[in-house]
């Protein structure tokens, strides 16, 4: 234990190193009458809430390459032309893969009981080619010896593919905010070795090899219920209450075999019932029409949005906003990430009608292909901003000449010209905070940007890192992206992927304070007189290219 004079000098220390910051914080300039502006249209005259209700009422699901994605871009396109923004149009990031919607989709039980059964088919899987009947059974399939022991039996079927889900009473609510406490941990930075990151309690340790044989076992399972004309799987969803978590089931590549019977994820609750009743040696005969559309790609699907505010005598620099577009097709993507468009929109309106005047442009993306790995901004990073070049495989060249002649990165004309982008993708709770992803230089600048926001909740700046979304695009090459911190509220507990990522859930004051703050933030950066400062660049991708 320290001693009590250590404690106090590190304490003196502590509130020295508080105090220089703050006095670095104070430097930078903040528009307070700005704000003033921005606050009392964002408070009074808001219409976030319209636009993600068009979004996701009445737009619906936006899977990547499929026509909802496409409809999506053409109306978010003339919603920002329509704002007074400039240049406002799409790019295709094609070659994607195929398009795939669900046309229809219905499950009953008709023995031993009727019963309506919830479940949504997996992307980019097939149909049952009109209204079928079915018995139920349960198989594992862990082995060769499995598909010995099934083979023959499994023709018309409808296949359980995994065991009861666990289901339990639900003590607490769903939705949380964070409490203090929880800011603070996320403020604090706490460094990790991660070499020497010990696994979890009770977890075995990963076992590559297995997980290898698992995989390449895996591969031969769709080729094998293909020739045993399976009729449809289904999967028990992870979670319970009626929410259906659902992803991909094939894969939406073009050279990818093709998935030609049914696949679903079933509610929980509806699941385990098949599953008793199959164990129990009970008949189970389900009534099943699943109709799902496949095309081949179309360019017009597989969209970013782009739209400028533009500036004026630094208007060749860039600053940036935005969220993804594209959502699973399980609910209408009103969290994820609806809700950031929205607020991004909402943003631009926002500067827009309060006669703002930028020194950058200032331009929104909206992003497609998030979902599948940040296809969307990372193609508009490798077009226009910098990408990682070849490693040359055969040249013996030492390491000092390598970087001298080589360069990780291939820097393109907008790399030096983008200030910053500013992200938001982690549900719909309101801000509070925002990531500096490790660039201490822009930490004090953040706290002055966030100190007029402290009433709406918005206090904290932390060094950590956060990924998922589309900022890792712009970090990864070295150009300034942020994250904000957002309350959790049931984002990764209910509405994350499911069928519960519907309008509903989206909280209006939430939503106005976010748009209030992203508005806040861009304006600021948009007209400092120097662009935010930059970390080294990376010498190697370090979350994937």
């Amino acid at each position: 234990m320290p001693s009590k004079h250590i404690s106090i000098r590190l304490l003196i220390s502590s509130i020295y190193c508080l105090a220089s910051l703050g006095a670095y914080a104070a430097d930078e300039k903040v528009d307070l009458a700005l704000i003033n502006k921005i606050r009392d249209e964002g408070m009074n005259r808001s219409q976030v809430m319209q636009t993600l209700s068009t979004l996701t009422d009445e737009i619906g699901p936006r899977l990547t390459g499929s026509p909802g994605l496409r409809k999506a871009g053409e109306w978010t396109k003339a919603q920002l032309t329509e704002m007074g923004m400039q240049n406002a149009h799409t790019e295709s990031f094609a070659p994607f893969g195929k398009s795939w919607s669900i046309e229809k989709s219905s499950i009953r039980m008709l023995t031993p009981a009727k019963a309506e059964l919830i479940a949504i088919p997996r992307a980019w899987t097939g149909s049952t080619d009109g209204i079928k009947r079915a018995k139920v059974v349960y198989a594992k399939f862990e082995n060769e010896e499995d598909l010995a022991k099934w083979k023959g039996k499994l023709n018309g079927v409808v296949l359980l593919r995994t065991p009861p889900a666990p289901t339990k009473p639900q003590m607490k609510a769903d939705a949380s905010r964070y409490t203090e406490k929880e800011l603070a941990d996320i403020a604090a930075h706490d460094l990790i070795d991660p070499k020497n990151d010990e696994p979890a309690p009770n977890r075995p340790p990963f076992n590559a090899a297995a997980a290898a044989k698992a995989g390449e076992f895996s591969k031969k399972l769709l080729p094998y219920f293909i020739e045993e004309k399976v009729l449809a799987t289904v999967f028990a969803s992870y979670s319970h209450d009626g929410t259906v978590f659902v992803q991909e089931g094939g894969s939406f590549k073009n050279d990818a075999p093709p998935y030609t019977f049914a696949s679903v994820v079933m509610a929980a609750e509806n699941y385990n019932r098949l599953y008793r009743l199959v164990n129990s040696k009970k008949e189970v005969e389900l009534e099943l029409d699943v109709q799902v559309n496949f095309s081949q790609e179309d360019p017009a699907n597989s969209i970013n949005v782009f739209a400028d505010f533009p500036g004026s005598d630094k208007k060749e620099e860039v600053v940036m906003l935005g969220g993804h577009l594209d959502s699973w097709h399980g609910g209408t993507g009103a969290t994820d990430n609806g809700a950031g468009v929205a607020v991004a929109m909402e943003a631009m309106r926002i500067l827009k009608a309060v006669g703002f005047k930028p020194r950058r442009t200032i331009r929104i993306g909206l992003w497609g292909g998030e979902e599948q790995g940040l296809l969307g901004s990372k193609d508009f990073i490798k077009k226009y901003v910098a990408e990682f070049n070849e490693p040359k495989k055969d040249a013996k060249i030492n390491e000092k000449q390598d970087e001298k002649d080589t360069p990780a990165l291939k820097l393109k004309p907008l790399h030096n010209k983008i200030s910053a982008y500013f992200n938001l993708d982690n549900g719909y709770g309101k801000i509070r905070g925002i990531y500096t992803e490790n660039n201490l230089q822009v930490q004090p600048i953040f706290d002055a940007w966030l100190a007029p926001f402290r009433d709406l909740g918005a206090t904290t700046s932390t060094m950590k890192n956060t990924d998922g979304t589309d900022h890792e695009a712009f970090e990864d090459v070295g150009v300034p992206g942020f994250q904000f911190i957002q309350d959790p509220m049931d984002y990764d507990s209910r509405t994350h992927h499911s069928n519960m990522d519907v309008f509903d859930k989206v909280q209006k004051g939430d939503m106005m304070q976010a748009a209030i703050i992203m508005a806040s933030f861009v304006a600021h950066a948009a007209n400092r007189d120097e662009m935010l400062p930059r970390k080294p660049l990376p010498k190697e991708s370090t979350r994937g290219n």
